[in-house]
């Protein structure tokens, strides 16, 4: 049932007058058919549709759709789904989270018919106390993530909208270390933003710091 909730959701709110919903198109089901562009909205993993994405795109114009919470409630149900508290995450989503999955498809963007387009969005993920969930989450398990709103979004459409991303603080050479100190972004998640921004062709690597890379930009 995780996502569900939510990939329902984002297509009612994301769908217009005469769009055609869960329409077949060369053998896939595609959430929304806007005239000539195929609309898909992802909330979980790249991975999974990169291959749906790769077929599609050669005839087609398509768009995927994907939601980062910026902002997150956290409700507890029991069993019988009475709530048993509700609370605001500590945690803030940004933008930038989106390479955590673009990681998978970072080529894609070059691609003239592929477009991604970013949902800012503030989201409530129920827990369930069924003792099937992780060790973190000493045995809850996420029953369902609902979407509540959406505050922004942010298309890309070719790789060089994706520099728009890079502080302007930002020497010209930088590693991995410049980036994370000038964004302020997880170690983790800049990794993956500079393997992506490299495979788009964006930034290359031009020399060493010590041990670390060193990067610039292409334009």
């Amino acid at each position: 049932m995780v996502e569900t909730s939510l990939h329902e959701a984002i297509i009612r709110w994301y769908s217009k007058p005469n769009d055609l919903l869960e329409a077949k198109i060369e053998g896939y089901l595609v959430d929304i058919v806007r005239g000539r562009l195929l609309i898909e909205i992802q909330t979980g993993s790249f991975s999974s549709i990169k291959a749906k994405l790769l077929n599609l795109i050669p005839n087609h114009r398509v768009r995927l759709i994907h939601p980062v919470a910026v902002r997150k409630w956290i409700l507890r149900i029991d069993r019988s789904g009475k709530e048993l508290s509700r609370r605001r995450s500590p945690r803030r989503g940004r933008l930038e989270d989106v390479f955590l999955e673009l990681v998978y498809i970072p080529t894609l963007m070059k691609e003239p018919n592929f477009s991604l387009e970013i949902l800012l969005v503030h989201t409530e993920e129920v827990l369930i106390n069924n003792s099937l969930g992780s060790w973190r989450r000493r045995g809850w398990s996420v029953h369902d993530r609902r979407f509540l709103e959406v505050i922004g979004t942010e298309v890309f459409e070719n790789p060089r909208d994706f520099l728009r991303l890079l502080p302007e603080s930002l020497p010209s050479s930088f590693t991995t270390r410049d980036l994370v100190e000038a964004s302020g972004l997880r170690t983790n998640i800049a990794q993956k933003m500079i393997y992506s921004l490299r495979h788009m062709g964006v930034i290359e690597a031009v020399g060493k710091q010590g041990r670390a890379s060193l990067y610039s930009t292409v334009y």
